[in-house]
C-alpha cells in the first residue's frame, strides 16, 4: 500500500510538473521569435525538472561565429552573480562567522564614516535585500576608459563614496536596487573570509561544492573559445563588463549548465552543505513596490502570483541579459542566457507560468542603422541632412528620441571621428535641449578628447541644473573646477 502511495504521489509530480511548463514547440518558436526580431543575438533556455535536463537555443554566439550556443556557452550573467553574494552571507551567518544585523561599521577601516538615520546603522542585512538606501551605482565615478565606467573604479574610491553619503529615506524602510551595496557586501565578505579575492570567495564556496567549473570572472583560454560576445540594444558590439571594487554586484560569467546545476541545489535535487542557506536567501523580506506581487529576499525576487510562489533573478550587463527562476512547488527550474541587451525577464516568467505575457519586442533601432551607412557612404553632411528631412517626413519606420544620435556620436568617438561626434552630438542637443544625456556626451567629449575644461564644466553645469539630485554632476564639475 505504501508503495502504491509513493507512486501515486510520483505520477502526481510529475504530472503537474509537466502541466507547469510549456511545450519544447513552443519554447522554440518563442526564442527564434525573439532573435528573428533583433531581440538578441542569441537566446539559450535550460530546464531542469525530476526527469532531467532540456536545452533551446538560437541564434549565434557572435557575428563574426555563426555558431549557435550550447548548453557550455559562457555568458556574462549580471546580477545574478548577487545570489552567490547573498548566499555566501547566509550560509556564514548560520555558521555565526557574523551576523546579518552586524552594522557594516564593524567590517571596514575605522577611516570610512558610514552612513545612518535617526541612529540606525546600514546592517548587512540591508545590503542583501537592498534596504541600505544606497543608489544603483555610486556616483563617484570619472573612468580613464570611458567605455570602461568601473574597470578603475578601486576599493578605495567605494569607501569615499560610502563615507560622503547622505541617505535620503531611512535605512531599512524601503527597497532601493543596489549595485553599490552589493559591491560593498562582496568586499566585506572577502575580508571577513581572509579570500584571496571575491571571485576565489564565490569559487571556494559556492562553486566548488556545487561542481560549477564553468562559473568565474576571469575567463581561461579554453572558455574563452566557447563565449559569446556581447551587443548593445542596437546590435552593436560592445567590450565585457569589468566592475573592479563593486563586482559583488554582477562580474560573473556563466553557462547554462553550471546555472541549471545551481538551480538543482536551490530545488533540492543535488544534495549540498549549503541548503540551508540557500533556504535561508529564498525567505521573503520587504515588498519591492507598493500593491505588488513581488518581494525581495536575500538577493533573490519573490513572486507571489495565482496561488504560486516562485523566486528567480534577472541580470544585466551592456552586452547581456539573463534569468533564473525556481518553482519550489512544481520542482523545476528555469534559465534563460542571451548575449544582447534587451531584457529577457518576460521570457523567463513565460516559460515558468505561461499566462504571464511575453513582450511585444520592437527593433528600434531603424533610424540609426540608416544613419550609420549614410555616414559610412557620403559622409557628416549628408546623414544630418537625411536626418533632418526623415524627421520632417515623420516616417513610421523610424524611431526618434535622443538615444539615435548619441548613440551615433559614441560609435564616431570609437572611431577616432572625434569632429564628426561633436557635430552629431550638437545636433542632439538641438533635437533635445532638455535631456541630461546630450550634455553628458558633449561634456566627456571636450572633457577627454578635445582638453577643453571650460566648454566641458558648461556642458555638466547643464545637465546639473536638469537634474539637480543627481549627485554625479556635481562630482564631475568638482574634478574640473580642481584642475
Amino acid at each position: 500500500m505504501r508503495k502504491y502511495l509513493h507512486l501515486l504521489a510520483f505520477l502526481w509530480m510529475v504530472a503537474n510538473t509537466a502541466m507547469a511548463q510549456l511545450p519544447s514547440k513552443e519554447i522554440n518558436d518563442i526564442i527564434k521569435t525573439a532573435v528573428d526580431s533583433k531581440r538578441s543575438k542569441s537566446i539559450i533556455i535550460g530546464i531542469i525538472d525530476s526527469n532531467g535536463r532540456r536545452f533551446f537555443s538560437e541564434g549565434v554566439i557572435s557575428d563574426d561565429n555563426p555558431r549557435r550556443p550550447d548548453s557550455n556557452t559562457m555568458y556574462e550573467i549580471g546580477s545574478i552573480t548577487k545570489v552567490f553574494t547573498s548566499l555566501v552571507l547566509a550560509d556564514m551567518s548560520l555558521k555565526r562567522q557574523l551576523s546579518l544585523q552586524d552594522p557594516i561599521s564593524k567590517f571596514l577601516p575605522k577611516s570610512v564614516k558610514t552612513p545612518n538615520t535617526n541612529g540606525k546603522e546600514i546592517s548587512l542585512l540591508d545590503l542583501s535585500i537592498h534596504t541600505s538606501t544606497f543608489p544603483r551605482f555610486p556616483s563617484n565615478v570619472d573612468p580613464k576608459n570611458l567605455d570602461d565606467p568601473y574597470g578603475d573604479y578601486s576599493t578605495k574610491r567605494l569607501f569615499e563614496y560610502v563615507s560622503t553619503y547622505q541617505p535620503d529615506m531611512e535605512i531599512g524602510s524601503q527597497w532601493r536596487y543596489s549595485n553599490t551595496a552589493y559591491g560593498l557586501l562582496g568586499h566585506i565578505l572577502t575580508t571577513v573570509s581572509k579570500a584571496k579575492n571575491y571571485e576565489e570567495l564565490i569559487k571556494a564556496q559556492i562553486c566548488k561544492p556545487l561542481s560549477m567549473r564553468s562559473t568565474v570572472i576571469s575567463l581561461t583560454p579554453l572558455l574563452l573559445k566557447n563565449t559569446a560576445t556581447g551587443y548593445a540594444e542596437d546590435g552593436k558590439q560592445v567590450a565585457p563588463l569589468n566592475l573592479s571594487a563593486i563586482e559583488g554586484g554582477g562580474a560573473f560569467r556563466s553557462n547554462a549548465n553550471d546555472m541549471l546545476s545551481f538551480a538543482a541545489a536551490n530545488l533540492g535535487f543535488i544534495q549540498s552543505k549549503l541548503s540551508a542557506a540557500m533556504q535561508l536567501t529564498h525567505t521573503k523580506q520587504i515588498q519591492k513596490e507598493r500593491n505588488s506581487t513581488e518581494y525581495a529576499t536575500m538577493s533573490w525576487t519573490l513572486w507571489e502570483k495565482d496561488g504560486r510562489n516562485i523566486i528567480y533573478k534577472d541580470g544585466g550587463t551592456p552586452g547581456f541579459r539573463t534569468f533564473i527562476g525556481i518553482d519550489p512547488q512544481y520542482k523545476f527550474a528555469v534559465v534563460v542566457l542571451s548575449n544582447s541587451n534587451n531584457g529577457v525577464t518576460d521570457i523567463g516568467k513565460h516559460v515558468m507560468k505561461p499566462n504571464s505575457p511575453i513582450s511585444t519586442y520592437i527593433y528600434r533601432w531603424n533610424l540609426l542603422d540608416t544613419l550609420r551607412e549614410t555616414i559610412k557612404n557620403s559622409g557628416i553632411d549628408a546623414t544630418i541632412t537625411l536626418y533632418r528631412a526623415l524627421k520632417t517626413l515623420k516616417h513610421p519606420q523610424y524611431f526618434f528620441d535622443e538615444n539615435q544620435l548619441n548613440n551615433l556620436g559614441h560609435e564616431l568617438r570609437k572611431n577616432k571621428r572625434i569632429d564628426d561626434a561633436i557635430e552629431i552630438f550638437e545636433l542632439n542637443q538641438s533635437e533635445y535641449p532638455n535631456s541630461t544625456l546630450v550634455y553628458e556626451s558633449l561634456g566627456e567629449i571636450y572633457k577627454r578628447y578635445q582638453k577643453d575644461r571650460k566648454k566641458a564644466l558648461e556642458f555638466f553645469e547643464k545637465a546639473a541644473k536638469l537634474e539637480p539630485s543627481n549627485p554625479h554632476w556635481n562630482f564631475v564639475i568638482d574634478k574640473l573646477k580642481e584642475n
